[in-house]
């Protein structure tokens, strides 16, 4: 065992993320997530994954992703320590001891949720010497998106990638089941959607008796391309009034029924839990007339005007380096 803070690794010398941090034509985000990890942990990564924000379309099962990701770096030790960080959280990064069972070591509230799936990943033989990781949004929580979910996917998908056989993708419905049995908290349909959607489709989940055998997972997809049909998708998200007194509910169905009045088509909450925002469908035509009369209805009272921000139904996660 090396000792604590020394960079071990396991697996090939050459890592594939290596350069990442500095290669021009790569996306900002995932240069950035490469480039803090060997900033925080001294050591580039060995793999970056992405998984996109995903929301519900409003019916049982039925959810997509959006074109915007959540980033996870990694490299695998053997010195059976976790060290995490996140820009996020730039005063609460930790180093913690990778325990299999038992309570957890004492951590920042934010690691808590990837601490426990590294040990339900190490549990399944993946990263049992420990892992550097480093995780980053490219939305907030006052965008109205889930971020969990789209996160949780990000590292389980880079974790178990360094401990796969090269060349091989990992096995996205084990990643799947372990997620949902470490943070049964989660939306797991919202992290099937991470892990198995689709360009200009909906994923509609079900179920099947499977006997003894834990339930399956049943897929199939849906077309849900608004651009394709020449309308918009856009999520209409809250901002915090100013003296904090804002009924979040009245407010969000107040924009909704000035969207509708405007030329919306519908409008749903993303998610399963109540919320800061709303996703709107309507004409592409009628965008900046949706836009304008939400915003003239909340400048009058003195709010902030929601902001709106373009979705464009994505595919699921992958390997970016």
């Amino acid at each position: 065992m090396t000792a604590p803070g020394t960079p071990a690794t396991t697996g090939p010398a050459a890592l594939p993320g290596s350069d990442l941090a500095r290669r021009a034509t790569a996306d900002p985000l995932f240069r950035l997530v490469a480039y803090a990890l060997e900033a925080a942990h001294g050591r580039p990564p060995a793999a970056v994954w992405s998984a996109p924000y995903t929301f519900h379309l409003g019916s049982p099962g039925l959810v997509a992703a959006a074109g915007w990701p959540v980033a996870a770096a990694a490299a695998p030790r053997t010195d059976g320590l976790v060290r995490l960080s996140s820009l996020a959280h730039p005063a609460d990064g930790c180093d913690l001891p990778l325990t299999l069972s038992g309570p957890p070591p004492a951590a920042p509230a934010w690691a808590a949720r990837p601490y426990a799936l590294l040990r339900a990943l190490a549990r399944a033989g993946y990263g049992r010497g420990g892992t550097d990781l480093h995780v980053q949004g490219s939305l907030t929580q006052a965008a109205g998106l889930a971020t969990e979910e789209a996160a949780d996917c990000a590292v389980a998908l880079a974790v178990a990638d360094v401990h796969t056989p090269a060349g091989e993708d990992p096995d996205r419905s084990l990643l799947a089941r372990l997620t949902a049995e470490a943070l049964p908290d989660g939306d797991d349909a919202l992290r099937r959607g991470a892990l198995f959607a689709r360009p200009g489709r909906a994923l509609l989940l079900g179920h099947r008796p499977a006997g003894p055998e834990p339930r399956r997972h049943r897929q199939r997809y849906v077309v849900f391309d608004p651009a394709g049909s020449g309308s918009r998708l856009v999520l209409l998200a809250l901002r915090p009034d100013p003296d904090g007194t804002q009924d979040r509910t009245a407010e969000l169905a107040r924009a909704v029924g000035c969207a509708r009045r405007a030329g919306a088509l519908s409008a749903w909450p993303p998610g399963q839990r109540p919320g800061r925002s709303v996703l709107v469908l309507l004409p592409e035509a009628r965008l900046t007339a949706v836009r304008a009369a939400v915003a003239e209805d909340f400048r009058d009272r003195g709010l902030p005007a929601p902001r709106f921000l373009n979705i464009t139904v994505a595919g699921a996660a992958r390997r970016e380096a």
